[in-house]
C-alpha cells in the first residue's frame, strides 16, 4: 500500500516538474496566461513556467510566413471581369498583439487583401490593370500595412502571381483583336490603292510632260530647219514645203516597213509636189 502511494507521488512530481518546463524552438514564441490572463511571452530557448497555473495560450511563429490568396474576380472600370491570384508574406513583431488583438490573423490579412486588390483593379480600366502589376503590388502593400499594424504584424511583400481577363472576356478580346487587325489590313489594301493611283497619275503626268518637251524640242529643231533651208534657197515658202514633203515621205517609209502593212497607196500627186520641189516650183 505504502510503495503504491510512494509511486503515484514520484509520478506527480515527475509530470509537476515536466508541465513547468517550456521549450520554446527558434522561429516562434509562446504566450503564457496566468489564472486566464496574460502572463508572459516566453522566447526561444527552455523557459520555466509555474505547473498547472501558467498555461501556453498562444504559439506563434515569428518568421516570415506566406499566406496564399484565392483566385479572386475583380470587375475593371470599363466593366471588364479580371481573375487574379496572389500571395502575401507577413511577419509577427508582436506575439500579445497578434494573439489578442484579432482572433485569427492569418484569415484577417487574407480577407483584407482579397477586399483591397478588387478595389485597386475597380479603378482601373483593363488595359491598365494588365500592365500595371507592379503598381497594383505597391498600392495593395500600402493599404494593409496599416490595418495590420495594431495586430503586431508587418507585411513584407506582396506579389501578383496571375492576372488574367476571364474565359469569355478573352473571347471577346481575341475577336475585337481580329476585328482590328481586318480594319488594319483593309486600310493598308486602300492605302496601297492610293498609292499606286498617284503614282500612275504622277508618271502619266511626267510622260506627257516629257512628251511634251520632247513635241517643243521638234518643234524648235523643225524651225531650226526651215530656217536653214530658208537662208539657202531665199524662198519663203519652198523651204515649208520641202520639210512637209521630206516628213510626208519618211512617214510613208516607216508605214512600208511595217510588218503588218499588207498594201500601200501612194497619193496620186505625190511625183507632182515632188517634182514641184525639185523645180522649185510651189505646189
Amino acid at each position: 500500500m505504502f510503495l503504491g502511494i510512494m509511486i503515484v507521488i514520484v509520478i506527480l512530481i515527475v509530470a509537476t516538474l515536466i508541465a513547468g518546463i517550456k521549450i520554446v524552438p527558434q522561429g516562434s514564441e509562446y504566450v503564457v496566461q496566468r489564472l486566464g490572463k496574460y502572463h508572459v511571452t516566453l522566447k526561444p530557448g527552455l523557459s520555466i513556467v509555474v505547473p498547472y497555473i501558467d498555461q501556453v495560450a498562444y504559439e506563434l511563429l515569428t518568421k516570415d510566413e506566406p499566406l496564399n490568396i484565392e483566385q479572386q474576380e475583380a470587375i475593371t472600370k470599363d466593366n471588364a471581369v479580371i481573375l487574379c491570384t496572389a500571395i502575401t508574406f507577413v511577419k509577427v513583431l508582436d506575439p500579445v498583439k497578434a494573439a489578442y488583438g484579432i482572433s485569427n490573423y492569418r484569415a484577417a490579412i487574407q480577407f483584407l487583401v482579397m477586399t483591397n486588390l478588387r478595389a485597386i483593379i475597380g479603378s482601373m480600366t483593363l488595359n491598365e490593370a494588365l500592365s500595371s502589376r507592379d503598381q497594383i503590388k505597391a498600392k495593395l502593400k500600402d493599404q494593409i500595412s496599416n490595418e495590420v499594424a495594431d495586430w503586431g504584424i508587418v507585411v513584407k511583400s506582396v506579389e501578383i502571381q496571375d492576372i488574367r481577363p476571364s474565359q469569355s472576356m478573352q473571347q471577346a478580346m481575341e475577336a475585337q483583336a481580329g476585328a482590328e487587325r481586318l480594319k488594319q489590313a483593309a486600310i493598308l489594301q486602300a492605302e496601297g490603292k492610293k498609292q499606286g493611283t498617284i503614282l500612275e497619275a504622277e508618271g502619266k503626268l511626267e510622260a506627257s510632260r516629257k512628251e511634251a518637251e520632247a513635241q517643243i524640242l521638234l518643234a524648235n529643231a523643225s524651225s531650226e530647219a526651215i530656217k536653214k533651208i530658208k537662208d539657202a534657197v531665199g524662198n519663203e515658202e519652198l523651204p515649208a514645203y520641202f520639210l512637209l514633203a521630206d516628213r510626208y515621205i519618211e512617214s510613208i517609209r516607216k508605214l512600208s516597213e511595217s510588218s503588218n502593212t499588207k498594201t500601200l497607196i501612194l497619193p496620186a500627186d505625190i511625183m507632182t509636189a515632188v517634182k514641184g520641189l525639185i523645180g522649185g516650183s510651189k505646189l
